[in-house]
């Protein structure tokens, strides 16, 4: 019996039929329809389980070269893309060399070792600002690899991008901490089985996995449960502030000679022969040479405007908590999770249960000092809500309580929701076109993303810059190629000494305005005045971490408005949280007389 038909099999036995499996062009395809998203979903799964996507250079091997999931989903209606309101032409007749579309860390990553050629390069970001979606709503973590499977995109990415972050994160000033990672157990068994499972990690290519014992594990961390008994200590693990660096890529990118342009969305693609001849967006239609697709969540439909769609993006929201940072060192020092190793379930603990289909979350200690809860994973058909809600949030603390029994819904300062760039065959998509000659994937990039974006770019640059040497131009290496993007100094950070010489060189530098972060009034003036362009609360924020505290921007919240408006000649009425749309202030109180 052919695979098809085993799929087929297995479709009409779990849909009554409406759905079923064609092969198209060497890619599985799903038609029919369905009235439950989450049914969609696990159709896609279904389709798609025991078969192997395995890659080399970026190319498909197997029976099939992609999976497409064209299921309508007819239990509601999913909502387009949201578009700027932007509308010019601003952008009209332009002819770069190459076009990146999205502006997260995959996309600023490949602008940035772009620029290291002599091209013409131009960023195009719907937000009004880079680092909006996944890239700011992750943990920060960096991650040592130990849940991935050799032969996939997302292992060989991952170990490349783990090894580049000292090199990355010092040249683009951007704080890095190898903190280690605590993968914990229970039971009176788990230390030998733990030192048997180190022939695995040898095999898997993860150095310096150590076995910890109880007395140590819990020397180590304090705050973890009596009950367990033993850990495994990844020390390749790490954090990173996922929008810092991803801002960090930008700047060094437009140092060096790409542009940026914001509140630009990519509308519609017209090809000839194989290739993209123009670009549609909002503020003109462009004309590059090569085109990178990193539009995250969005990327199987910039695909399919390309005429070149072989995989299908299901979006998954996960939830993480904030807390303050005084629990910091009482709850956890570095990274943890926790496996059960004889529950009646064996699930994974400590977290949002792990399936085959997604990881099963932790605790963080983010490079920022609070400590990250989360996330957990749920399947959505709107790939851009953000909504949190109580009920995730009281799950995953119920779970994570077994691992930290201190743990406490009173410790949170903040909640804040992401969504996951998933393809069904749960690996990274880092190629060219296989049917668009002039395209660049960079798509699929779900966790481990964050780890493997230094690897990600250097590749998808490499394949720009063959596809323009084979249309006859030559990308020259640039001699002035600058990697070193200077940092916005935290006066908080410095010594006595170092702070005293930079409030003498600048006396802005010892103005607090947040007294939570304790960023001063240079530092936010610096965030506004660097090369990527700032003008939002929410953008500050991302910068230089005003408002990121206890108190949420209750106290420092008006004094940074007041003082974007007086750096960019703004009403403060017109001064906005996060972009277009998203207005603090209605107008001006008329002032009461008393008598």
């Amino acid at each position: 019996m052919s695979r098809l038909r085993r799929i087929n099999n297995k479709l009409r036995t779990h849909f009554d039929g409406r759905v079923w499996a064609v092969l198209d062009d060497e890619c599985l395809v799903l038609e029919g329809s369905l009235d439950s998203w989450a049914d969609v979903v696990e159709a896609g799964f279904l389709a798609v389980k025991g078969l192997r996507f395995r890659c080399k250079d970026g190319i498909r091997r197997g029976r099939f070269r992609g999976f497409v999931n064209r299921v309508r989903f007819t239990g509601g209606e999913i909502p387009p893309m949201r578009v700027p309101e932007a509308r010019d032409a601003g952008l009209e007749g332009e002819k770069p060399d190459v076009l990146v579309i999205g502006g997260g860390i995959t996309g600023c990553a490949v602008a940035r070792e772009l620029s290291r050629y002599d091209l013409d390069i131009l960023l195009v970001e719907k937000e009004h600002d880079v680092a909006m979606h996944a890239s700011s709503r992750n943990d920060g973590m960096v991650h040592p690899g130990l849940d991935l499977f050799k032969g996939t995109q997302k292992y060989h990415y991952n170990r490349l991008g783990g090894r580049m972050y000292g090199g990355i994160t010092r040249d683009l000033g951007v704080p890095f901490e190898r903190t280690g990672q605590y993968l914990c157990f229970n039971g009176i068994f788990a230390k030998p089985l733990l030192y048997l499972s180190l022939l695995y990690w040898k095999w898997l290519g993860i150095p310096g996995v150590k076995v910890i014992g109880k007395k140590e594990l819990h020397d180590r961390e304090p705050g973890l449960g009596a009950d367990l008994t033993a850990a495994l200590f990844f020390p390749g693990a790490g954090v990173v502030c996922p929008y810092n660096l991803t801002i960090a890529y930008a700047e060094n990118a437009v140092q060096n000679g790409a542009r940026i342009s914001l509140d630009t969305a990519v509308t519609g693609m017209r090809t000839e022969g194989g290739r993209i001849v123009s670009v549609t967006t909002n503020r003109g239609t462009v004309y590059p040479s090569v085109t990178v697709n990193a539009a995250g969540v969005f990327a199987d439909e910039v695909a399919a405007m390309a005429g070149d769609r072989f995989y299908s993006i299901h979006p998954r929201r996960g939830i993480n908590s904030i807390l303050d940072k005084k629990m910091t060192g009482v709850l956890l020092n570095t990274i943890a999770s926790r496996i059960n190793l004889f529950s009646k379930t064996g699930a994974a603990s400590g977290g949002a249960k792990k399936t085959g289909h997604s990881k099963g979350g932790g605790m963080i200690r983010t490079a920022h000092g609070n400590i990250l809860v989360g996330p957990d994973a749920e399947e959505v058909f709107d790939r851009e809500d953000y909504a949190t809600n109580r009920e995730s949030v009281n799950r995953v603390f119920a779970k994570f309580r077994e691992t930290v029994p201190a743990l406490s819904l009173t410790q949170i300062i903040t909640s804040f929701a992401g969504i996951r760039a998933p393809t069904y065959e749960e690996d990274f998509v880092v190629c060219k076109g296989r049917r668009t000659a002039n395209l660049v994937h960079a798509a699929g990039i779900q966790s481990p993303g964050l780890t493997a974006a230094p690897a990600i770019a250097v590749d998808a640059a490499r394949f720009a810059a063959e596809i323009l040497e084979a249309g006859g131009k030559r990308p020259a290496v640039r001699p002035d190629f600058n990697p070193i993007r200077k940092p916005i100094p935290h006066a908080a950070a410095l010594s006595d000494a170092e702070r005293e010489a930079l409030i003498r060189a600048n006396p802005d530098y010892g103005v607090i305005l947040c007294r939570c972060e304790e960023v001063s009034r240079g530092e936010i003036l610096d965030a506004l005045r660097r090369p990527v362009p700032c003008d939002t609360l929410d953008g500050v924020r991302r910068r230089v971490r005003p408002g990121s505290g206890r108190c949420q921007g209750a106290f420092c919240g008006p004094l940074i408005l007041e003082l974007i408006a007086g750096e960019k000649s703004l009403p403060f009425e017109k001064v906005l949280k996060n972009g277009p749309g998203g207005t603090v202030l209605c107008g001006p109180v008329k002032a009461a007389r008393y008598e």
